[in-house]
């Protein structure tokens, strides 16, 4: 092999290594966001998580959206009644699966927006990942998507869950720290 080709060789590997390496494995689909009314102070947060590798866990989100960011699920009691809960230890990604955060059940929870969430806005949204790290996404946001496309339980503010009250003791029993008063914070779920 000449120096000129051993050269060229050497190039190409330096410029096609850390795209292979960077490949994501994590790959975020049909993102969208909604809030209950126009005046709202909470909202949510949908999509698809797709996992071409190993398992991984969906660990936090941030938004600049709201003062606070949470992974949140849905969990019905002995009485029928369906409670919002922070899932505080994430939800599982299986190896070459899909994760689902549907309405009516395991969302982004936005608590305390700093803006009203406008149909056509984008919503910066940043999620951590125990392995893969931090994806960023651009959220649409979508007040006319009807439940169906990610579940079809309702979502918020259709279940009289719409999180109005945002004083570290709201009616569902969520505290400023991400805990519970009335209910556990952790919760076993299928994905």
């Amino acid at each position: 092999m000449s120096l000129k080709s051993l050269a060229a060789a050497l190039a190409l590997s330096v410029f096609t290594l850390p795209a292979l390496a960077g490949e994501a494995k994590i790959k975020v689909m049909d993102p969208y966001a909604r809030a209950s009314t126009p005046s709202s102070t909470s909202g949510a947060i949908f999509f698809e998580v797709m996992n071409h590798g190993a398992a991984d866990r969906l660990i936090a989100a941030s938004t600049p959206a709201a003062n606070m960011t949470m992974l949140h699920t849905h969990e019905e009691d002995a009485n029928g009644v369906m409670k919002m809960l922070h899932v505080e230890e994430g939800f599982e990604v299986p190896a070459n699966g899909t994760l689902t955060l549907e309405r009516g059940g395991n969302h982004v929870m936005l608590m305390g927006l700093t803006g009203s969430l406008e149909q056509g806005d984008t919503v910066p949204l940043t999620l951590i990942f125990e392995q893969a790290g931090e994806v960023t996404v651009e959220v649409p946001v979508d007040l006319k998507r009807k439940p169906g496309a990610h579940g079809a339980h309702g979502g918020h503010g259709d279940h009289g869950e719409d999180h109005e009250e945002y004083d570290g003791h709201d009616i569902h029993g969520h505290n400023q720290s991400g805990g519970s008063e009335t209910a556990p914070t952790t919760v076993k779920h299928k994905v």
